[in-house]
């Protein structure tokens, strides 16, 4: 009797199927970190700008900025690291920020995943 119950289920469950995979929508873009505010010698400026903390947070913000549900897939380029002397009174010390960063970006395809009634 528990057989009969067990492959009974077992049954349905490969009888049944369900979609569970969502279709998404992919954009690559490119942009630039803000350099700081303050001014600091060149190896803090450097350190500061290419932590991996600031790129992930950076990139982050890339691709929420194209609207909502969009959401970071990968960096595909970490880009390259650019410093700018600072004015006359702040002599010797630098800007330091990391320009050209390629990302990924992802979206939920609309109507993928039961979005509209009686479809998905």
């Amino acid at each position: 009797m528990k057989i009969g119950v067990l492959g009974l289920f077992t049954g349905l469950a490969l009888s049944c199927q369900v979609a569970l995979a969502a279709d998404y929508i992919f954009r690559d873009l490119m942009a630039n970190t803000l350099p700081p505010t303050a001014c600091a010698t060149e190896k803090e400026a450097v350190a500061k700008a290419i932590q991996p903390y600031t790129i992930s947070r950076f990139s982050k913000r890339f691709c929420q900025s194209q609207g909502y549900g969009w959401h970071l897939e990968a960096v595909k380029d970490k880009g390259r690291l650019v410093c700018q002397d600072c004015t006359a009174l702040d002599y010797g010390k630098k800007k330091c920020f990391v320009a050209d960063i390629v990302v990924s970006c992802k979206r939920i395809k609309p109507g993928s995943v039961g979005l509209l009634p009686g479809q998905g």
